[in-house]
């Protein structure tokens, strides 16, 4: 059987937050790595990434594999990546970022069309993942899936009692006051309100966006604190309990805590897929479609599974994947649950103000 983690993977959404102490100590005060002294025999491939998003072990195997050398720059939030290339200061040949950034980033004309004869390895990707990424990529003409995940309720069975947790109204319960912890992000943090009333994650009616705001404030005084990175610490030593995470967390915080239950609300949740995808201007097409394939491999995607712990839509990989893990929906949720979820998308720069205004109310009460 697989051994479970000790130590669990940072999780995927809480790494766009704020850099890594790990991603610090690595790169130290550069911003780009190099990876190796390899001189690239069959040319050289940029790669833009969230930080500490892969097995550092499977950049020497890609060049060891093609002769492609490789070199690698990480940032923090989708927000940073397009600024960098909608600047067009900086080129890369491949860039791994969120979905509702990779859908802003289509409508923009920002990327190359993937030529996928060059990235058989494709077909090792799951196809209702293929479906859900034409959310935002129709025709998934300009991107690969790379991590998904399901925004979730986490909660201490003990100290629930004999509550039954299925609802996202769950987090208004008076039972639970000072002992929710909610995301400390805008549109996360919506979602939930937005979720809760029968509204879209991605509504830009005002007055749907106002009652969530009303349900946020009122819950407000429940609210142990608004935590992303630290919000599954805060479970696993029973310092709250219940409150929302990533479905990546459910093994960290299993392995601290054992009463620790996850579910994913009957009214539906944020899903999200992180993609690779091509810029336009690129200057190794073929070298990025080479780096894709061999993301799609069945041991390389088993490799970044074992280190990331995160839904993998690797079909293939699944082979390699103990039959206790894959049994545990929390970790691989099932095509039921994720047919009840939405992705979030990009918004204007007008309907994001109205979020803003309304985020900084909640805040300010």
């Amino acid at each position: 059987m697989m051994a479970k983690k000790i130590t669990g993977a940072l999780s995927a959404r809480s790494r766009k937050v704020v850099a890594l102490l790990l991603l610090a100590v690595m790169v130290f005060s550069t911003a780009v790595v190099t990876t190796s002294c390899r001189s690239g025999v069959n040319g050289t491939i940029y790669i833009y990434c969230y930080g500490d998003y892969y097995d550092q072990k499977i950049i020497e195997q890609f060049e060891d594999a093609t002769g492609i050398g490789v070199v690698q720059d990480t940032y923090d939030t989708a927000e940073e990546l397009y600024t960098v290339l909608s600047n067009g200061a900086t080129s890369y040949d491949c860039i791994c970022t969120s979905d509702y950034m990779i859908g802003k980033m289509i409508e923009e004309g920002m990327f190359a069309e993937i030529n996928w004869d060059n990235v058989p390895a494709i077909v090792n990707i799951d196809e209702q993942y293929m479906q859900k990424s034409e959310e935002f990529d129709p025709g998934n003409k300009y991107s690969m899936p790379y991590q998904v995940g399901v925004q979730s309720i986490v909660y201490n069975k003990t100290m629930v009692g004999d509550v039954v947790i299925d609802s996202w109204d769950d987090l208004w319960n008076e039972k639970f006051a000072d002992s929710i912890v909610m995301p400390d992000s805008v549109r996360d943090a919506f979602a939930v309100a937005l979720l809760k009333n029968g509204y879209s994650i991605n509504t830009t009616n005002e007055a749907e966006i106002a009652k969530a705001a009303d349900d946020l404030i009122k819950q407000k005084p429940m609210v142990y604190k608004y935590a992303n990175d630290a919000a599954r610490d805060l479970l696993a030593d029973g310092s709250c309990a219940i409150g929302v995470v990533w479905n990546g967390e459910y093994d960290y915080i299993t392995t601290l805590n054992e009463d620790i239950e996850l579910v994913v609300p009957k009214e539906g949740a944020q899903f999200f897929i992180d993609s690779w995808a091509i810029p336009k201007d690129c200057a190794n097409k073929e070298g990025a479609e080479a780096w894709m394939n061999f993301l799609c491999k069945k041991k390389t995607a088993f490799t970044n599974f074992d280190y990331l712990y995160y839904t993998t839509p690797n079909k293939a990989a699944l082979e390699l994947i103990d039959e206790e893990v894959l049994e545990t929906e929390a970790i691989f949720p099932t095509q039921e649950t994720i047919a009840r979820c939405t992705s979030l998308k990009s918004m204007s720069t007008e309907n994001m103000a109205i979020y803003s205004k309304y985020w900084k109310k909640v805040k300010a009460k």
